[in-house]
């Protein structure tokens, strides 16, 4: 039994020139991997009628049986990508009545509420509940209906899922898209794969490629799909298997760990971040921050009953904040400069005395893309991290890359510094 394969139309010119980030195609590939499918192709064309089918046409020619079109932030893009799915499907466009009067109902509020156009806004309704004949018709969520469209029996082209492009409203009907018998009868014929996700840090992706390439050598790796990513200083490797290749996958897990113990630190989809608040167990954490500029607080703060754990962030950027807010010595500041190790244990000492906290952790450094020297280079970041009672952990390191990965990598590195601790 083969995956089935799927593709992913994203309409919308404000798409396709940025002006906003596609958020709808990555959930979507994501939950179509979970169920099974093969995501072999995602695409983004403007809200033209012969590029919207001009990639039907591409799916089509790639053996695709499973199409979601998404994208748009208003009703003419949904409408007009449901007509040309409708042409691509042969299928006729009608005036679906009951789906009218759900828009309409759906509209009724907002048009007492912000005195909108009325008869612009039935003509516009009219327009959505235009579909092709025979689709099944899904929500709607907001004023777009979601549809799922077959073409013809006996034809190859592939079935159709027309989807909404606002997130929150693709989202809240995806669960009765995948509900539909069309649906159902599609995943009744594929195989969702197994996978395992192996975390670590300071282990260089040229070390995974030599690790991978020795174990095929020795025991093969056969059908184990195996996608590296370097995220935020971290290394990510996830292997995807079929169920009858389990045991081949947990030898090369054990592989990783006889090679990189130290350096693996979740062999879940447990992040860092979540495993430090697990870890904390009812005790607290306070946080110091200059060069960061508060995005440690904003990772730890992610959680919903943050306030259980976390006590405060101090974002001191300048030696006068740092001096008074978490009491830093200004002699150290002028003898040792803001990016030093003595100026990192003040301030993550301030951070523990200022919020009366279990644990505390500190950033002072150079995020660039100006401010070095031949002594301190950018890229240059200070650490240190101290308990309540005494516990330490200090950690000078020039990280590489650009402004904002300096940032990112210095965020990750204090919160397994962090971590190294709460899990003592």
């Amino acid at each position: 039994m083969d995956q089935i394969r799927a593709g992913i139309v994203v309409t919308g010119t404000e798409v396709l020139t940025a002006r906003i980030v596609d958020r709808n195609g990555p959930w979507l590939s994501e939950r179509l991997r979970e169920l099974g499918f093969d995501v072999v192709h995602i695409t983004i064309c403007r809200d033209r009628p012969e590029d919207i089918r001009a990639q039907l046409e591409f799916m089509h020619s790639q053996g695709v049986e499973l199409v979601c079109t998404t994208g748009g932030l208003g009703p003419t893009a949904d409408d007009l990508t449901a007509t040309i799915v409708g042409e691509f499907c042969e299928r006729e466009m009608y005036l679906d009545e009951p789906t009218l009067e759900k828009i309409r109902e759906i509209i009724a509020n907002f048009t007492r509420r912000m005195n909108w156009d009325t008869e612009a806004l039935d003509a516009g309704s009219r327009k959505q509940a235009v579909v092709p004949r025979g689709a099944d018709i899904l929500g709607p969520a907001g004023t777009a209906p979601g549809l799922v469209v077959r073409p013809p029996e006996g034809s190859d082209k592939p079935i159709v899922f027309v989807l909404p492009g606002p997130p929150g409203e693709l989202q809240a009907i995806w669960n009765e898209a995948i509900e539909t018998e069309t649906f159902k009868a599609l995943q009744d014929r594929t195989v969702v794969f197994e996978e395992q996700m192996i975390r670590m840090i300071g282990v260089p992706e040229s070390d995974i490629a030599k690790t991978l390439r020795e174990f095929d050598e020795a025991e093969g790796l056969g059908d184990l799909e195996i996608t590296t990513c370097l995220r935020k200083g971290e290394m990510e490797i996830l292997v995807s298997h079929r169920p009858e290749d389990r045991a081949k996958r947990e030898s090369l897990i054990a592989a990783f760990n006889a090679q990189y113990s130290g350096a693996i630190f979740s062999q879940s989809a447990e992040t860092v971040d979540e495993q430090i608040v697990r870890l904390l167990d009812g005790r607290t954490i306070a946080l110091a921050e200059s060069c960061t500029g508060g995005l440690l607080a904003q990772r730890l703060t992610v959680p919903a009953g943050a306030s259980k754990y976390f006590q405060g962030s101090a974002v001191t950027y300048t030696n006068a904040a740092k001096a008074r807010v978490l009491s830093v010595p200004e002699s150290e500041l002028e003898e040792f400069g803001a990016v030093s190790p003595q100026v990192a244990k003040s301030m993550a000492e301030g951070a523990l005395d200022v919020f009366q906290a279990d644990f505390a952790v500190s950033i002072t450094g150079i995020a660039g893309p100006d401010g070095g020297s031949k002594e301190k280079p950018v890229g240059t970041v200070e650490f240190y991290a101290v308990t309540a009672d005494g516990r330490n952990r200090a950690l000078s390191l020039v990280l590489p890359g650009r402004r904002q990965d300096v940032q990112e990598r210095a965020a990750t590195v204090a919160l397994h510094l962090l971590r190294s601790l709460v899990s003592e």
